[in-house]
């Protein structure tokens, strides 16, 4: 029988609602400390709490924090904004991408993986039994040596390149997602590289019906679009109301074109609000309420105008396909 793994507990798929299936919740990124990028640091687990009491009371459900052990999650500061607000908070095992590596490795890591300098230095030195094996752990005992096991597995690229480490993650994530089913997730820098991680995937004998490739608006191209859903796999347009990145016109009409193709059970939205800039509560920024009380309105006035049933399609992209993508199988 299926089930979705959150923070709290695992539950039936149902039980989801309606889902954010990329966002960033409390976090202070090693790589970004040291940059001294003050932005990038959601280092305030109140005001995180007061977002996701905005996207409640506006019907939100649950969320999926994208926060991998190399993006300085805070596990249990998130793991206590899901007791206090009621809403489902499903945490992420593996690895982000090969940039952040550079980066000390904090002292409460080295507790337990070992007395390594550098992310680079653990992921390099350690074999690739040894890093599935960490994965492996954070979704069957828990995240950072807390019973908070994750509810997902993530793994990583660069901006159209792969390297070597990041060969090395996803193939550890990979064989992790085999033994313990847990759903995967593909960090694709600027939206590039997804064919080439499938092809390490199909390597590896993943079904890709399991996995979802994240920001996926950051590079609308169609054809490239329907290469990967084609696969079966869940495209994550994760960057709505980014638009400094295009305008939400191209996001919308990016997503129409895929389901006027037959694609709209593959597709999930969220917004992967990692800037302090990007919160209401930190910085005056859209906030976690922006999709649900503006996006999806001006959705569903443009999908009746390309003939499609807005309400069904939501429906579909924030509780069906999230409950289906998320299951553990």
């Amino acid at each position: 029988m299926s089930f979705v793994r959150t923070m709290l507990a695992d539950i039936d798929p149902s039980e989801l609602g309606f889902t954010y299936t990329h966002e960033h919740l409390v976090c202070k990124p090693p790589y970004w400390v040291e940059k001294g990028e003050a932005d990038l640091l959601l280092d305030n687990p109140e005001l995180t709490r007061l977002e996701v009491l905005d996207f409640k009371a506006l019907g939100g459900e649950s969320i999926v924090d994208a926060t991998a052990v190399d993006y300085g999650r805070n596990v249990k500061a998130v793991y206590e904004i899901a007791i206090s607000t009621g809403v489902n908070i499903i945490g992420t095992a593996g690895f982000n991408k090969g940039i952040l590596w550079s980066a000390r490795l904090p002292e409460r890591i080295k507790e337990f993986v070992g007395s390594y300098d550098t992310y680079n230095h653990w992921i390099e030195s350690a074999s690739l039994d040894e890093l599935v094996g960490y994965i492996v752990n954070e979704v069957t005992e828990g995240l950072e040596a807390t019973s908070i096991k994750a509810g997902q597995i993530k793994f990583g690229t660069s901006y159209n390149s792969i390297k070597p480490l990041e060969v090395k993650t996803l193939r550890a994530a990979a064989r992790a997602h085999l033994e313990t089913n847990a759903p995967l997730t593909a960090h694709t820098e600027a939206g590039t590289m997804a064919l080439e991680q499938i092809d390490l995937l199909k390597a590896e004998g993943i079904d890709l019906s399991s996995i979802s490739f994240g920001h996926m608006d950051r590079n609308l191209d169609p054809f490239y679009h329907e290469e990967i859903a084609k696969t079966g796999a869940y495209l994550s347009f994760d960057g709505v109301g980014k638009v400094k990145y295009g305008p939400e016109s191209d996001r919308i009409a990016a997503i129409i074109d895929l389901v006027r193709k037959g694609y709209e059970d593959q597709i999930l939205i969220s917004g992967d609000m990692a800037r302090k800039s990007y919160y209401k509560h930190y910085d005056y920024g859209l906030g976690f309420e922006y999709i649900i009380s503006k996006w999806i309105p001006r959705f569903l006035v443009e999908a009746d105008r390309a003939g499609f049933d807005g309400e069904v399609l939501v429906d579909k992209f924030f509780r069906v396909n999230s409950a289906r993508c998320l299951s553990f199988k």
